[in-house]
């Protein structure tokens, strides 16, 4: 990549966070006014930079309107299937991606150990929300009132002996996955199953899905998803979700 267009996205990425005045812009890729103001001038003559008023410079409207294209062409499961199939050629269990689709967090596509036990999940359903880990994932992070719209119907029925089995001890759970950053699915709808789940962000910075791994019990329990696959789950995430757009 050359020297220039190097700068010229660092500048995009720069203004994008909130307006910058040329001297900014020059102090933040180490270069002279006349050196930013160039590069600052071609951006804006093309419509991905715009200046303002004030005299400092945002991103421009051309921008938003490819940025608004590209998203057309990149659907959720087409961006993270490649990262799914890695994630579980390395761990070795089950990967589940779940999205939430209007009134449902459905399962969106899952990858299965080739030399394990096939799980009864399947891609287009539903999952049980008051147990499956990627719903918590999701859940925890959506606004309040949106995600007591989705439990509205959940009769939180008991399936094991540590399913969640009420409104106020689920949202005690939702608070914990937000305070870590991942959810757990301790043996709560099966009492041999467990899983880890981290939640995905769109360019807008909302969570949308969730990936999780699950595993028999029997061959990792809840202490060894933790400690030997949540790390690069959590990568997993990160990276699908800056292919969708996301900036921390």
């Amino acid at each position: 990549m050359s020297q220039t267009v190097r700068r010229a996205i660092d500048i995009l990425e720069f203004v994008a966070r909130r307006p910058r005045t040329q001297t900014e812009v020059g102090e933040h890729l180490g270069v002279h006014r006349s050196t930013a103001l160039r590069i600052l001038e071609s951006l804006t003559d093309g419509g991905l930079a715009r200046r303002l008023p004030d005299g400092r410079y945002a991103v421009g409207h051309r921008l938003a309107g490819l940025a608004h294209l590209a998203l057309e062409q990149f659907g959720l499961k087409d961006v993270a299937g490649e990262h799914l199939r890695l994630l579980g050629e390395r761990c070795g269990h089950t990967v589940h991606l779940a999205a939430l689709e209007g009134e449902r967090i459905v399962y969106v596509d899952k990858v299965d150990p080739v030399d394990g036990v096939r799980l009864y999940s399947q891609i287009g359903r539903p999952v049980t929300l008051h147990t499956a880990g990627v719903a918590k994932a999701i859940l925890a992070y959506v606004p309040r009132e949106r995600a007591d719209e989705l439990l509205a119907g959940c009769d939180f029925a008991p399936h094991t002996t540590t399913t969640i089995t009420s409104p106020d001890a689920y949202r005690t759970a939702l608070g914990e996955t937000r305070t870590r950053g991942w959810a757990v699915d301790d043996g709560e709808y099966e009492d041999f199953v467990n899983c880890v789940a981290v939640p995905v962000r769109d360019s807008s910075g909302e969570v949308v899905a969730a990936v999780s791994v699950t595993a028999l019990k029997a061959r990792a329990d809840l202490g060894a998803l933790e400690s030997d696959v949540l790390p690069d789950l959590m990568t997993t995430a990160d990276t699908i979700s800056k292919e969708l757009g996301w900036r921390p």
